[in-house]
């Protein structure tokens, strides 16, 4: 299996080379990149989501190990160390003939699904290049609607309601946040029968948020008020892209009246730096301002249950490649997923080979 993710930098003369990797083809200036990695330097220049991705690994090693799941674990990147070009080389060089991908986001859309899909083409015609026989590689289903993501993000609401001044708790409104994204990319995300009006981008979330503000009533006995809300916007101003912002939401919630607020980042697998820094940091900073008492949930990161989730959908995905017709864990209104993104899910602008799908070069 690979595991693959997003990459970050792991120390302060990694931030513009990482950036410059994440933005290549942008012609963004260098002193601009310096700029935008400021927020890095406030962490000594190390982005958490490697360590992350380290500690997830392990624990997937160690889980199909206990249940008798004999499946290597390799780990790639997009834009840091260790490169998916890399990994796909050493998995070749070991006689791996079938690799099955497990990609660190939850949900469709071009940056979370297709751009990992069109990495991967890229990765294997290098690996091909070199002379070296690619393996075939899939891609594990989305999974942001399967019990083994959502009950450990329910657990870490309750537990941020709970460090919560008593006075305010009961009364505490719940912001889901994710990554904003363009809106033209959220219209088309998905398959293209799910295309339109935030696709299957925004239809995922909402139904992720739903089911965790559900299960949180549940448990503390209070239905609370929730927004799917948005963070992390990099693009021009004159680009749409998907509101509100998680600040420009606390300041809604503070002239409402609300008590005090939970930022959910139902959008992330892991603690990386867009929750360090965009939550914890720069989101929290504006609640002090305003006077509104905030605490952020736990992600899901090496949880046991979200490990177990990792296995049941390979398993699943190993039964279903075999002919078998396995049961397909999900809960919410969606559904599971596709195995295999068809043709014209989540487009690029640009259109560009992509491998793990129904249009992949790569047999």
């Amino acid at each position: 299996m690979l595991l693959l993710s997003f990459g970050g930098p792991e120390g302060p003369d990694d931030v513009v080379p990482f950036l410059e990797n994440v933005t290549r083809g942008r012609g963004i200036p260098r002193e601009r990149l310096a700029e935008v990695g400021e927020h890095y330097f406030l962490f000594g220049g190390v982005s958490p989501i490697n360590a992350q991705c380290r500690t997830l690994m392990d624990a997937l090693r160690k889980d199909f190990a206990e249940q008798g799941v004999e499946l290597p674990v390799y780990w790639g990147n997009r834009n840091w160390t260790p490169y998916l070009t890399d990994t796909l080389r050493e998995m070749a060089r070991d006689g791996r003939r079938r690799v099955l991908t497990f990609a660190t986001s939850a949900y469709a859309s071009y940056s979370g699904c297709r751009q990992y899909r069109e990495n991967l083409a890229e990765a294997l015609a290098a690996v091909e290049a070199e002379g070296l026989r690619p393996p075939r590689v899939d891609k594990l289903r989305h999974f942001f609607n399967h019990p083994g993501f959502l009950e450990p993000v329910t657990d870490g609401v309750v537990a941020a309601l709970e460090a919560l001044p008593a006075p305010v708790r009961e009364g505490a409104h719940l912001a889901f946040t994710t990554h904003s994204i363009p809106t033209a990319a959220a219209d088309t995300s998905g398959p293209p029968g799910q295309h339109g009006s935030g696709g299957a981008y925004v239809a995922q979330h909402l139904d992720a948020a739903r089911l965790v503000a559900s299960a949180v009533a549940e448990r503390t006995g209070t239905e609370r008020p929730w927004r799917l809300v948005y963070q992390s916007r990099s693009g021009p101003p004159a680009v749409p892209w998907l509101e509100p912002d998680i600040c420009d939401h606390l300041e809604t919630l503070h002239a409402q009246g609300a008590p005090a607020a939970v930022m959910v980042p139902v959008g992330f697998v892991s603690d990386h730096m867009e929750v360090l820094y965009d939550l914890d940091t720069e989101a929290t900073a504006k609640a002090g301002e305003l006077g509104l008492p905030v605490a952020r949930s736990a992600t899901v990161g090496a949880d046991p249950r979200f490990t177990a989730a990792v296995r049941e959908l390979v398993l699943e995905r190993a039964a279903t490649e075999r002919g078998a017709r396995p049961e397909r864990c999900a809960v919410g209104t969606l559904g599971p997923s596709h195995d295999v993104c068809p043709v014209g899910c989540c487009p690029g602008r640009t259109a560009r080979p992509a491998a793990a799908g129904a249009d992949s070069p790569f047999a």
